[in-house]
Order: structure tokens, then C-alpha cells, then sequence
């Protein structure tokens, strides 16, 4: 797979985002394995815009695991400062589930009903619908129109 290219623009405004960013992935004595590259992967799947560390002194090493991170995961190499390299990669739009489309449905909640000192609280169980919200005395009440404004109401 080949890296992404981008313009000097493109990469100093990454370098910006990625200035506060703490490292995610840490590459020790082993060096580059399979576990690792699966980890940066998955890192740039979920974040887009990573820092790896490296805890090697050689520099020219870092600099191959910087080059061959960016080419096997498809990544575009934004910085390589010390022993911290900094990958990007655009993240993969999400695939919905049914489900997710879905508005939120009944729900129960339980409510206690405190009396006298001393005495147990009453527990009310409640069914909630989607339009409707729960007061803090515990009544159930209909979510409230969106009111408009007196302009949009007289037509101007």
C-alpha cells in the first residue's frame, strides 16, 4: 500500500493538532512486530492522528520504523522529533447498525418517595416514554413544543 502524500500546509496543521497529544503506542527492545503494527493500526482506526514512541537510541533504526510504519499501515508521515513519530491516517467511516437509526424507546426508571425519619422510603417504578421526562418530584410530564418566536408565529 502506498503512504499518503500531503502539502506542507496539510502536514504543519497536523503537527499542530498532534503538539498536545500524549503517545499511544510505545515500541521497546523488540522493536517493530506484528503486535505492534496491529496496535498502531488500530490506534489510527480509532484516533486518525497518533503519537508512537520509540525507546531505541539508534536514530537511523527509528527512522526505518517511522518509514516502514507509514508504508505497511497506508499512513502519511507527519514528524519524527526525538523518539517520537508522529503517523496520520484518515479514520474509516463508521459503519451503522440497524439499531442506530433507532429513537430511544420506553425506559424504567425507579423512584423513591421520601416520608418521615425513619421510615423506608416508597419505591415507585415508572415507565418513561421517549417524549416524556422525569420532574425532580417524580411526576411524568410531556417533553414541552419547541416554542417559536411572536415574528414567526405572526408570519413576517
Amino acid at each position: 500500500m502506498p503512504q499518503i502524500e500531503l502539502t506542507p500546509a496539510q502536514r504543519r496543521e497536523h503537527r499542530a493538532n498532534a503538539h498536545h497529544l500524549d503517545p499511544v503506542v510505545l515500541i521497546g527492545a523488540e522493536g517493530l512486530t506484528d503486535a505492534v503494527r496491529r496496535e498502531v493500526d488500530a490506534a489510527l482506526k480509532a484516533h486518525g492522528l497518533i503519537k508512537v514512541r520509540v525507546f531505541g537510541d539508534d536514530r537511523s533504526a527509528r527512522e526505518a520504523i517511522y518509514q516502514q510504519l507509514a508504508a505497511e499501515l497506508d499512513a502519511a508521515p507527519i514528524q519524527h522529533i526525538g523518539k517520537l513519530l508522529v503517523l496520520w491516517r484518515p479514520i474509516p467511516p463508521k459503519e451503522k447498525t440497524p439499531d442506530e437509526d433507532r429513537k430511544p424507546g420506553p425506559r424504567e426508571v425507579k423512584v423513591l418517595k421520601f416520608g418521615r425519619p425513619g421510615q423506608r422510603p416508597e419505591v415507585k417504578q415508572l415507565r418513561v416514554l421517549g417524549n416524556q421526562r422525569l420532574t425532580a418530584g417524580g411526576q411524568v410530564k410531556r417533553a414541552k413544543p419547541k416554542q417559536k418566536s411572536v415574528k414567526k408565529r405572526q408570519g413576517r
